[in-house]
């Protein structure tokens, strides 16, 4: 198939990029570049405009059998500072962007959405089924959009799978693509950094939760992993498969102490580290039941949090070298 990419130049996307050329898909990224980095897009076709520029993108879908979206805000913090920015982008620019994709006559869609749509739920692990209650306008945004599709499907006949992930972690097994945020926000990427000297040590917020050792538990899921479910998917509903909303993550959670010595065990060294208050809003344990991707796609993360810190250092010393 020929897949158009939006967001492809990002952390997700670029490894999704990768997927589909390894599985032999033809692929055209769309990025503009806000958040991504050209550098992630090498070797693949890439456009460079706005998913709100519906010249561009009508140019961009031709010839193109299957969307996968990846553009998207996507700060939780952010987007309660800042809730305009994340309604516009993900619900209003999100919906004319969908529209087009129909216009073009695309049918296939796999979409970038998260474990934010649930809230603070009250059972860990997490299924599908459970009731969505965002708690931030990130959450909010990404829920409204599988709304959309879901309402899509019917009227219009477009067939996908929402893919709600966890805690996305690691790089490629290249060294060559890799998380870059700036602002960085994630605990993998941030616990490295002060591995590496870059900064003097990492905050943990909370040593209360009613958790093992009192801090907070998540899914950590290899971002190939993850990647690879995104072709799956996508040869899914090229099969036939029904709509869907899929969990992306282990099954098993660890918590901030449990990687912070998952580092500390890679690395060879200390981390510096400081304990603050809670964060409000951060449930004790967040880890998904990922049954439900498992059966409809034969999908199971295989990278364990030791394969997800190690490829993470690897990415972090090629990438600081070559700046």
């Amino acid at each position: 198939m020929r897949v158009l990419v939006t967001g492809g130049a990002g952390y997700i996307g670029s490894h999704a990029v990768r997927a589909l050329l390894r599985r032999g898909h033809g692929v055209r990224i769309y990025d503009n570049l806000s958040t991504g980095h050209r550098s992630l897009a090498e070797g693949s076709e890439l456009v460079i405009a706005d998913i709100g520029d519906l010249d561009k993108l009508t140019s961009a879908l031709r010839g193109i059998d299957a969307v996968m979206n990846f553009a998207a805000c996507a700060y939780v913090g952010e987007s309660v500072q800042n809730p305009r920015k994340y309604f516009e982008n993900n619900v209003q620019t999100g919906l004319r962007f969908l529209n087009k994709v129909l216009d073009c006559g695309v049918r296939n869609f796999i979409q970038s959405s998260t474990a934010a749509v649930y809230g603070l739920p009250a059972v860990s692990p997490i299924r599908e089924e459970i009731p969505r209650q965002p708690v931030n306008p990130y959450g909010a945004s990404k829920l409204f959009f599988e709304h959309a599709l879901d309402a899509y499907k019917t009227a219009y006949g477009l067939r996908y799978v929402a893919f709600r992930y966890f805690n996305a972690s690691g790089a490629d097994d290249s060294g060559e693509i890799g998380e870059i945020h700036d602002p960085e926000t994630h605990l993998v990427p941030r616990i490295l950094q002060v591995a590496a000297g870059m900064i003097p040590e990492i905050e943990i917020f909370g040593s209360d939760y009613p958790t093992p050792d009192g801090t907070c538990i998540r899914d950590y899921v290899h971002v190939s992993d993850l990647a690879e479910a995104h072709v799956l998917g996508l040869e899914y509903l090229e099969r036939g498969g029904e709509s869907t909303a899929l969990n992306l993550g282990t099954g098993a959670g660890y918590s901030v102490s449990e990687v912070i010595a998952a580092v500390e065990k890679v690395v060879g060294r200390k981390v510096n580290k400081k304990f603050g208050p809670r964060r409000p809003g951060d449930p004790p344990s967040l880890v998904a039941d990922p049954s439900k991707a498992q059966s409809a796609l034969g999908w199971k993360a295989s990278r364990t949090l030791t394969e997800i810190v190690s490829s993470a250092w690897v990415w972090l010393q090629h990438f600081y070298a070559r700046r």
